[in-house]
């Protein structure tokens, strides 16, 4: 019977990822290709898809069907049981969300969409002031429903991160604040200047697209999977290991956040492409959570493309695209790449800076949930907030509060993700240098297939078959903590900034 069930319940769940599947290439189209005309249109059909695929899921059959797999989950396998308790609890926690609440947050997500890129053009927070109130009352709405007598952000952020809890991550966030700040003090304490010159100044948009696309070809990236367009906030998305979507963002006045950004989004297409394709559509298939994933993006990003190995590379083939920087040295080029100084975008922060710009979110997000914030609030709270972390102080709402895409579509627990991704990374990374001896004199040789392969091994090809949890200790051998993370961070200011 169980044998059967089970096949049952994953042929209900391939329907269910189909349908997910195609609104997941719809609100890439909306983020890429849609004319803004159609914003009203693709908003109807977003929520009319969401609500589709919530009554799938809460269909009376499927609960039964899991229900009754649950109480014979003895008889499966291991794989089986995993499987069952990843459906079990999706389908318990879409069964607590009414098909109309459903509706409701799909369709806000498109008008909040819509409403951000207009206030973000013209810097003006009081144009999606209403429109963020809708969403968050939703969200409290979702959180009351689905929490399980605990703070209401743990329930939102359970969604991103399963198993994890305030109680959990604000030690985690404390000590990586700890590490932190004394680290920022003694880059200014410093005095040194970093010359920004490799990356700041005027470059052709489209050189800096042509070298980034061959960096991530050199990744790993197949093209043949996957695709590289362009969108207004960077992301990673698609359907799977095989069609695989990155977007980035050009400014031909600092390569940067370009460059950086494509190696980024690229460690999550290399993610998404090292999943097992025979899983996607079923319960065990896809990435474990969010930090893992962010885990791949910024150990290529930071770990990887900071590195001066890495860099004695692509120096060369850097230089040749952009032939203003013909005497730059792969020191200064280094050097640049890992430059820290406190800004406002988040996307563009540098690698020390970046975790107060999370950390700032995430207690301004937990308090909105926790109505410990009003949203009419919330302009003058993150000002002052990044004047106390940062030191400096958004001019227009552009570079404040407006400048993430996360709150507008409903993303509220998600932020933290972004700092644990960095811890793993880290810790990855550690592990990596272990395991695989010389592997700076590979990056400087151009192979980058070596630590390519190390992860899909270890961390990729595996799916949602471990918990975060477990996989972590899989790896690295320790839970999840700051130390690596610290240990990395420090080596680079104090070479740089003694």
């Amino acid at each position: 019977m169980s044998k059967a069930a089970y096949a049952e319940l994953e042929a209900k769940w391939a329907e269910i990822k189909d349908l997910e599947n195609a609104a997941s290439i719809l609100g890439w189209d909306q983020e890429v290709m849609m004319p803004g005309g159609g914003a009203p249109a693709r908003a109807h059909t977003l929520a009319t898809l969401s609500g589709v695929i919530h009554d799938r899921t809460t269909n009376p059959v499927l609960v039964k069907l899991v229900q009754r797999l649950h109480r014979a989950r003895k008889s499966l396998s291991p794989r089986q049981r995993r499987g069952l308790e990843l459906a079990h609890s999706k389908v318990m926690k879409a069964t607590r969300i009414p098909s109309e609440l459903a509706r409701k947050l799909s369709m806000q997500e498109s008008r909040g969409l819509e409403t951000w890129r207009k206030a973000r053009q013209q810097r003006s927070f009081k144009l999606f002031a209403d429109e963020l109130s809708k969403m968050v009352d939703l969200k409290r709405e979702q959180a009351r429903l689905t929490g399980r007598g605990g703070p209401a952000y743990d329930a939102l952020l359970d969604d991103f991160e399963p198993g994890m809890t305030m109680a959990v991550l604000d030690p985690l966030l404390d000590a990586l604040k700890g590490v932190t700040v004394p680290l920022v003090q003694q880059v200014i304490d410093s005095k040194v200047k970093v010359d920004l010159k490799p990356f700041v100044g005027r470059f052709d948009v489209e050189a800096q697209r042509g070298f980034a696309r061959t960096v991530a070809v050199a990744m790993g990236i197949d093209l043949g999977r996957g695709r590289m367009d362009l969108s207004t906030h960077p992301f990673c998305g698609g359907i799977g290991p095989d069609d695989v979507r990155m977007t980035s963002r050009y400014d031909a006045r600092d390569q940067r956040g370009g460059l950086f950004g494509v190696i980024h989004e690229s460690g999550h297409g290399l993610y998404e492409q090292g999943l097992t394709a025979a899983r996607g559509r079923l319960p065990l298939g896809g990435a474990i959570s969010m930090a893992v994933h962010e885990s791949q993006s910024r150990l290529w990003e930071n770990n990887v493309a900071r590195s001066r190995s890495f860099w004695k590379h692509w120096a060369p083939k850097f230089k040749q695209a952009h032939p203003q920087l013909k005497g730059v040295t792969v020191e200064q080029i280094w050097r640049a790449a890992n430059a820290i100084r406190p800004s406002f975008i988040r996307v563009e922060a540098d690698e020390l800076t970046y975790n107060l710009h999370i950390i700032l979110r995430y207690e301004l997000e937990r308090d909105l949930v926790e109505g410990r914030l009003e949203v009419k609030d919330l302009p003058a709270a993150w000002n002052d907030t990044m004047a106390s972390m940062l030191g400096v102080r958004p001019k227009h709402d552009a570079d404040g509060v407006l400048q993430d895409i996360h709150w507008a579509m409903g993303l509220f627990g998600y932020f933290p993700t972004y700092s644990l991704g960095n811890l793993y990374a880290a810790q990855f990374m550690e592990s990596a240098r272990k395991a695989l001896r010389g592997l700076e004199k590979r990056f400087e040789k151009g192979d980058f297939a070596t630590l390519r392969g190390w992860l899909a091994e270890n961390i990729h090809r595996h799916d949602r078959i471990y918990t975060a949890e477990q996989l972590v200790k899989r790896v690295t051998g320790k839970p999840l903590g700051v130390e690596a993370f610290a240990r990395h961070i420090r080596s680079k200011v104090n070479e740089i900034y003694a």
